[in-house]
């Protein structure tokens, strides 16, 4: 049987990896594909460096739309990264009748609607396995696996450089600064980490996750989006006493009146396996009404685990590149014309748990002001710890955890609290979700 001919656009990390682990495992993959599946054509800017990674045998180019619109070429493998270039490659090649690979998820994220809507037109496919989570199959879990249940919500450690950061700080007692310097001395930080550290890269995947958990088109502008710069070793320390890990997380829920979509810093109780996920590894709990909890956990990134999931996507095109596109598994996971307007929620309607920690002047009344203001707003607090001042000092570490309330009642008692004279400072708000599967 003819070979599926792969047009590989860019030559890097996960592109090199892709071609090696399909070299290695050329029989294995023709196995399970049904046909061999082959990089005919890549494209690189810097060709005598592709071709000390690919050999001598692949055709290079250093124009990618010649790759991606070659009459030889199945499939577009698009790996590199970026968004406008990108769209402009992964369109040409799905008006040129390509099915399409790709592990950009900033590209799926901010234009993935017309993207797919293309493909649906040209009756081709669009496989993006490897945009969340690397080497986790959590797109065909969402896609397929859990096709039977109505998903609840989805929470996941989705950024291996924000999760490796908090591990440190955790377990070094470090500040954010030095441990993300380190982070960056070891390959696991870029030398600029904003996307990182602000949680957008985890924004990105979030839209898709929830896209497919839930049929909604994707949204990015409506994600809550707030990184972990702001956190202070004393609040992991904290949330350790309280019986907390604190993770990035990004979380998306259906609820009574819409769809929640948020990425944050989260306290959790250790005791949950997402808690003890360390390092650069990520995890998504995925909760359906039949199935319950299910956790996937694996390598977020890297050459060859990345690589794991595009070849995955290789294959499964290749399975269904004779089949009549209706039969397609949709984009979505839900057909185009099912899609759900469900609202997306404002952060301010949003309820959860809070771990509030503030400073104040150490003397009698203090204590009664802020428990007013709470009660005031009808914020019922679980648990309260109150730290004497270091000698010498005027002021008091008090951190409170809330009981269940809206987001926006919180607002308005932080406000309240900071006003107070005997107030230094702002008060520091993070979210607890327990994650129990009720």
């Amino acid at each position: 049987m003819k070979p599926m001919n792969v047009g590989l656009l860019g030559v890097g990390t996960v592109g090199g990896g892709t071609h090696e682990v399909l070299r290695r495992n050329r029989e294995e993959i023709a196995r399970r594909a049904g046909r061999e599946i082959v990089v005919r054509m890549a494209a690189a800017r810097d060709l005598e460096k592709a071709r000390k990674v690919l050999g001598g045998s692949i055709e290079l180019s250093d124009d990618a739309f010649s790759v991606a619109t070659h009459p030889d070429i199945d499939i577009v493998a698009e790996l590199i990264g970026g968004t406008d270039v990108a769209r402009d490659l992964v369109l040409a090649a799905i008006s040129s009748g390509k099915h399409v690979v790709t592990a950009n998820k900033a590209l799926l994220a901010e234009h993935g609607n017309e993207i797919f809507a293309a493909a649906q037109e040209q009756g081709v496919s669009v496989a993006f396995e490897a945009a969340v989570a690397g080497g986790i199959p959590i797109i065909k879990a969402l896609r397929e696996g859990l096709t039977a249940n109505q998903i609840e919500w989805v929470a996941g450690i989705i950024n291996g450089t924000t999760n490796f950061i908090l591990s440190e700080m955790r377990d070094t007692g470090a500040s954010f600064d030095s441990v993300l310097a380190e982070a960056q001395r070891l390959g696991y930080a870029e030398a600029d980490p904003t996307f990182d550290i602000g949680g957008v890269d985890a924004a990105h995947k979030l839209t898709i996750m929830a896209a497919l958990a839930f049929g909604i088109p994707i949204q990015l502008d409506r994600v809550y989006t707030e990184g972990i710069a702001g956190l202070a070793s004393e609040d992991i320390r904290y949330a350790e006493e309280f019986g907390y890990r604190i993770k990035l997380l990004g979380i998306t829920k259906k609820v009574q009146e819409g769809i929640e979509l948020r990425v944050h810093p989260t306290l959790i109780p250790h005791r949950r396996l997402i808690a003890n996920v360390e390092g650069a590894m990520n995890a998504v709990l995925v909760k359906g009404d039949a199935v319950g909890p299910t956790l996937y956990y694996g390598a977020g990134a890297g050459a060859e685990a990345t690589a794991s999931a595009v070849i995955a996507d290789l294959v499964d095109v290749t399975r269904m590149h004779t089949a009549d596109p209706e039969h397609h598994v949709p984009h979505f996971a839900f057909r185009s014309d099912r899609l759900s307007d469900t609202p997306v929620l404002p952060m301010g309607e949003v309820r959860s748990c809070y771990y509030l920690r503030l400073q104040v002047v150490d003397r009698p009344g203090v204590l009664a002001d802020i428990t007013r203001i709470l009660g005031d707003l009808s914020i019922s607090i679980e648990a309260m710890l109150q730290r004497n001042p270091v000698q010498g000092e005027p002021y008091v570490n008090i951190i409170i955890i809330t009981h269940l309330t809206r987001e926006k009642d919180v607002d308005a008692a932080i406000d309240s609290i900071e006003a107070l004279p005997v107030t230094s400072g702002s008060v520091t708000r993070i979210r607890i979700e327990s994650l129990d599967g009720k």
